[in-house]
């Protein structure tokens, strides 16, 4: 039997537990409300499937473990570069080949053959297509855009974490102003709720892409900060077998590709959670928006515009000051935007095999 010293490591009653769930929260929602509204995935299945795996991952090692969407696919999919279908098949591939390579122990040596400016260099790849995305969307409004522009420099001043929370909850206000606030609604328990899995090459580049940063950045960053923020001992292999059980899982039910990402665990830490505590927040949080995503469903789109550019920032700002390569991270998203995201992963691959 658990000591109640034992319990207290792994729960806690602190307002931080409370503070570090809302930090998490702001590397998950904005691209899932993105995924709700712009593409067939049913959003109280996506937000439900968040509710879930936070509490399962934080019951399970004791810890505030993120929970994110692989931001790649998800990118990808709210870009129209892959369609719903191949975004599901690939998060369902995903899922298989993490679990047999936690299984295996295997993560640690591929982790060798893709080089820290190729990971970094996808995700700004992945930041360049969102640009692209938002642009389409803040020419419908610009005066509306505008106003999600002027909220994200004022509260930049104060806190850059907070800026993409400011804008989702002026979008969600303004949605609930225009629109009223819709009547609670349980998402409904189905096998690929809003579609079945497809496949074409794009999301095939788009997954061989997913799976350099899951990578680098969900497993093995993951497993190195967990290390060095809570003392914690959870291995890269651990991490991706955790990953792929939950994605073999989650995705016929509606949820999208998750991973643990290094960054959602960051931010937990930033904001004051030091125990799964904040991560049985964070699932109350996400049960509660699951029930009324009707509102979020009526997200005006030039604000989601800004709100993808916000996120886009971000994750620029994270591929540059991590990498001593920057012009091979601005090549690879240069030439995402002029194919695609597979040939500037491959092209990147390549050249860093090359040169070791």
């Amino acid at each position: 039997m658990a000591t109640a010293a034992a319990i207290e490591r792994k729960f806690s009653t602190s307002v931080g537990e409370v503070t570090g769930a809302i930090g998490d929260s702001i590397t998950v929602l904005p691209l899932v409300v993105a995924l709700g509204v712009l593409t067939p995935a049913s959003l109280p299945h996506l937000l439900a499937g968040f509710a879930v795996f936070q509490a399962v991952w934080g019951v399970y090692y004791g810890l505030p473990l993120s929970v994110e969407p692989m931001k790649a696919l998800a990118g990808l999919a709210i870009a129209g570069a892959i369609s719903y279908g191949d975004l599901v098949a690939a998060g369902l591939l995903a899922g298989l080949l993490l679990l047999v390579a936690g299984r295996t122990g295997v993560l640690t040596v591929v982790a060798t053959h893709v080089g820290e400016p190729v990971v970094r260099g996808v995700q700004f790849a992945v930041a360049c297509l969102l640009v692209v995305a938002a642009a389409d969307l803040v020419v419908v409004s610009p005066t509306v855009a505008g106003v999600g522009v002027a909220i994200a420099a004022v509260v930049a001043l104060v806190s850059r974490r907070a800026v993409a929370l400011a804008v989702l909850v002026t979008g969600a206000l303004w949605a609930g102003t225009t629109g009223g606030v819709p009547a609670p609604s349980v998402p409904a328990l189905a096998v690929f709720p809003s579609g079945s899995p497809t496949l074409s090459l794009g999301a095939v580049e788009g997954l061989a892409a997913q799976l350099a940063m899951t990578v680098g950045n969900a497993a093995v960053a993951t497993s190195l900060l967990l290390s060095d923020l809570y003392d914690a001992d959870v291995s890269s292999d651990e991490l991706a077998e955790s990953m792929g059980a939950m994605n073999l899982l989650a995705v016929p039910l509606g949820a999208v590709p998750m991973c643990h990402g290094s960054g959602g665990l960051a931010g937990k830490h930033a904001f004051g959670a030091r125990t799964a505590t904040a991560n049985l927040v964070a699932g109350g949080l996400y049960v509660g928006l699951a029930l009324f995503a009707g509102l979020l469903v009526a997200f005006p789109m030039a604000l989601l515009g800004v709100l993808l550019c916000v996120v886009a920032a971000s994750l620029a700002r994270v591929a540059f000051e991590a990498t001593d390569r920057p012009w091979l991270v601005a090549g690879m998203g240069g030439l995402a935007v002029l194919t695609n995201v597979g040939w500037a992963f491959l092209a990147g691959a390549v050249w860093w095999r090359l040169n070791q």
